[in-house]
């Protein structure tokens, strides 16, 4: 399991290569432009190669884009629509661009229209961004804590999209530890994951699954609240390592999207802790079985 984070591309999309290197990340994950504003960051191509050189010299494991906080590929408002749909087209460019391995995107929220009205907008826009991936970069539909009206709330809702989209070859999914478990999958159950990942592989195709997002929560299970808690201090707690050490999620990108101390992302503690539970779970016990 490449377990990284997600860090800052300030100064230039190449250096969130040196963040990531420097907190001890094995893959890394960043924002193409503001998370939180529409207008995209003017990338100078330079730095794109610079991006690829950095993650050979580092050997840097896998390398994620995600998209903007804004974009809302349900939305009914013609406006949102349009600007979510070109940031998310512009995102894909800018991973090919660096040669990320995927774009994440939250499909978004119908806001009250309804599943089936929301697909109707969802739909061509993903198909515009799916015709400009590359071999190498996927568009990766994450799932959602299942709030409100938000669409991929369930691997069902993810593999409707799928087959809506005709199991397009390089539409894949990420799994969020945190969003799982607030949706209803208890992760810290061994059984409960397994059955989880059974779905994944019957419903879309375990090769499908392409990141991880690893996050406590300060949510319930059930509750269907995102709240994010930094590695051990939330309620999975010991027992992220449930998904942390499963035999069918080892080798994926797993990307930490917590807080930190200081709420200015993972640090190098964060991802200590998380490769040291990640250690502790996928240790042989007596009798060469893992724990």
């Amino acid at each position: 399991m490449e377990i990284g984070a997600h860090v800052s591309s300030a100064g230039g999309i190449h250096t969130a290569i040196d963040r990531a290197e420097a907190i001890g990340a094995d893959s890394v994950q960043v924002f193409t432009q503001s998370p939180r504003a529409w207008r995209p960051t003017n990338h100078d191509p330079a730095t794109f190669d610079r991006f690829r050189e950095r993650r050979t010299e580092a050997g840097m494991g896998g390398v994620l884009c995600h998209a903007v906080y804004l974009c809302n590929l349900a939305a009914p408002d013609e406006e949102v629509y349009a600007k979510s749909v070109a940031s998310l087209r512009n995102t894909m460019e800018v991973a090919c661009g660096i040669g990320a391995d995927g774009v994440v995107f939250h499909v978004g929220s119908h806001l009250g229209s309804g599943f089936e009205a929301g697909l109707e907008r969802v739909l061509p826009a993903m198909e515009q961004v799916l015709e400009l991936c590359s071999d190498e970069t996927w568009l990766l539909m994450e799932n959602s804590a299942g709030a409100g009206g938000t669409i991929g709330r369930s691997l069902e809702e993810l593999a409707t999209l799928w087959e809506r989209l005709d199991r397009h070859p390089r539409l894949g999914i990420c799994l969020d530890s945190c969003h799982l478990y607030v949706s209803g999958v208890d992760v810290t159950d061994a059984a409960a994951l397994d059955a989880c990942l059974d779905e994944v592989d019957a419903s879309i195709g375990f090769e499908r699954l392409r990141a991880l997002h690893v996050n406590d929560s300060a949510a319930p299970l059930g509750s269907n609240r995102d709240r994010h808690a930094n590695i051990g201090d939330g309620l999975l707690g010991e027992k992220l390592g449930v998904f942390l050490g499963n035999r069918r999620l080892q080798g994926l990108p797993a990307v930490l999207e917590v807080a930190g101390p200081d709420n200015h992302g993972p640090d190098a503690n964060e991802v200590r802790k998380a490769k040291e539970i990640h250690a502790r779970w996928t240790r042989p016990r007596r009798g060469g079985r893992r724990r």
